[in-house]
């Protein structure tokens, strides 16, 4: 599974080389805080939308700029490992940046996967596939499963003990 993790340098290499054999490369990004049912299912759906998953993991610097200094509450590479351990994620790499557009500038994924709730919205990760030609598609979002919400809660029984 630990081979999943990638650099960007190695991704690049992977990538072109999957190209070269006519296989469909997809990425999504996020930070994937406490892998939650959301997540795996997200996951999962986005896999049928090519041959190969990459999922582009926010660095801790890069949730802490997007959630608040608490977060993330799951390191960067216990993340990346728990992402890399799901069947459905062929490669992980790990980015700092507040979006993973300039990685996706780099390895030019076919299609970039983001969930519904984007649908209809501007995306900087719509600037970045229009460079290469390559496209958005959207999966499905399970209402209610957010790491938010388990945090949130986990914080609600606490104060009722």
């Amino acid at each position: 599974m630990k081979d999943k993790i990638v650099s960007l340098e190695r991704l690049k290499t992977i990538v072109a080389g999957l190209k070269e054999n006519g296989k469909k490369v997809i990425s999504t990004s996020g930070c994937f805080d406490i892998l939650h049912a959301g997540h795996v299912t997200y996951l999962e759906e986005a896999k049928t939308k090519g041959d190969i998953l990459i999922v582009l993991l926010n660095s801790d610097s890069s949730v802490r700029t997007l959630k608040g200094e608490k977060r993330p509450i799951v390191s960067e590479m216990e993340r990346a490992i728990v992402i890399a351990g799901l069947a459905c994620v062929d490669y992980v790499c790990i980015f700092d940046d507040k979006t993973p557009c300039a990685i996706i500038e780099k390895i030019q994924p076919d299609i970039v996967i983001k969930g519904g709730d984007y649908n209809g919205k501007w995306i900087p990760e719509m600037d970045s596939v229009k460079t290469y030609g390559g496209s958005v598609a959207y999966v499905s979002v399970v209402d209610g499963l957010s790491t938010t919400n388990i945090v949130d809660k986990i914080k609600e029984l606490n104060r009722n003990e």
